[in-house]
């Protein structure tokens, strides 16, 4: 008679979904309707039949500018209720994803995430985004909140912002690597160039390849932390495969390269958690966009078979 031996049973991927529904960040507030259409879409049951225990955990909205609240106020009480909930997962050592809405959420969600680890070290991240999103107020060209979140993370900006996280910074400049940047101003730069926060410009990325510059800023984002996360603004990725963003740049990364990259994170001792942003469903006419950030996030979910 013989034995028949089962295969190892795959380990269950845990994950708490929070969507961010605002768009008061950004010029084109449609971006607020990004979870939404997300989760309507089918996005906890593709992720189910994927082996992942996705639980949607809420979506917290911002007031639309009809309301007549100025963006500044909408924004961040945005942020401080989101901030609350990533600031419990990752206390209860969960692996959290933020969808956005627009980028000003990133200063909620690392904010929350700072405090959640604050008892066992700093935050590490790894920023992947076309923009710097690195103005002060006095700075911006457009004064739109989604191009400050870095400089808010940084303990630069409005107070309302930079004092999200508690005692100090939600970052240290030493603990964040940009990845893909392809568009800024020159106050972006000097300010980031002062500090000495890494930036790998996206010629830097095309010449050494994803996989090589992932793996530095990994290293930027491990090194004297606690944990480290990865915020993705989707115009990241060139435009041709993320239609559907409201402020596309040429020339960016490609989605397969960035799923390997993800896949290489997700056995990463310390990944607590992921951002995807700027997903604007009235620009993603055939969806491309909607499934891509399907396919981003069962890369990056922890605990899955080894790529």
């Amino acid at each position: 008679m013989l034995m028949q031996i089962s295969a190892p049973a795959l380990e269950t991927r845990t994950v708490s979904i929070l969507g961010a529904a605002c768009g008061r960040g950004a010029r084109d507030e449609r971006c607020q309707h990004g979870p939404r259409v997300l989760r309507q879409g089918g996005l906890i049951a593709r992720l189910r039949h994927e082996g992942i225990d996705a639980i949607w955990g809420g979506t917290l909205p911002a007031p639309s500018g009809e309301t007549g609240i100025p963006a500044l106020q909408a924004v961040s009480g945005l942020c401080k209720r989101l901030g609350a909930r990533v600031d419990d997962l990752v206390a209860e050592e969960g692996f959290f994803a933020v969808l956005g809405g627009d980028h000003a959420c990133a200063v909620g969600t690392w904010s929350g995430a700072a405090r959640g680890l604050s008892d066992r070290g700093p935050l590490g991240l790894i920023w992947l985004d076309a923009h710097m999103d690195a103005h002060l107020p006095e700075t911006s060209p457009s004064g739109t909140l989604h191009g400050m979140p870095v400089a808010c993370l940084l303990g630069h900006g409005e107070d309302a912002l930079t004092s999200l996280a508690g005692r100090g910074p939600a970052l240290r400049p030493e603990h964040i690597c940009l990845i893909g940047v392809r568009s800024f101003e020159d106050d972006e730069a000097v300010f980031l160039g002062r500090l000495g926060a890494r930036v790998i410009f996206m010629e830097e990325v095309v010449r050494r390849g994803l996989d090589a510059v992932m793996e530095e800023a990994l290293g930027i984002a491990v090194t004297g932390t606690a944990g480290f996360g990865v915020s993705i603004d989707l115009d990241a990725l060139d435009p041709t495969e993320a239609p559907g963003i409201g402020s596309p740049v040429p020339h960016g990364l490609r989605a397969d390269a960035l799923i390997s990259a993800l896949e290489g994170l997700r056995r990463r001792s310390g990944f607590i958690g992921i951002e995807i942003a700027e997903f604007n469903p009235a620009l993603d006419g055939n969806g491309v966009t909607a499934g891509l950030i399907n396919d981003l996030l069962i890369a990056s979910i922890p605990g899955g078979p080894t790529p």
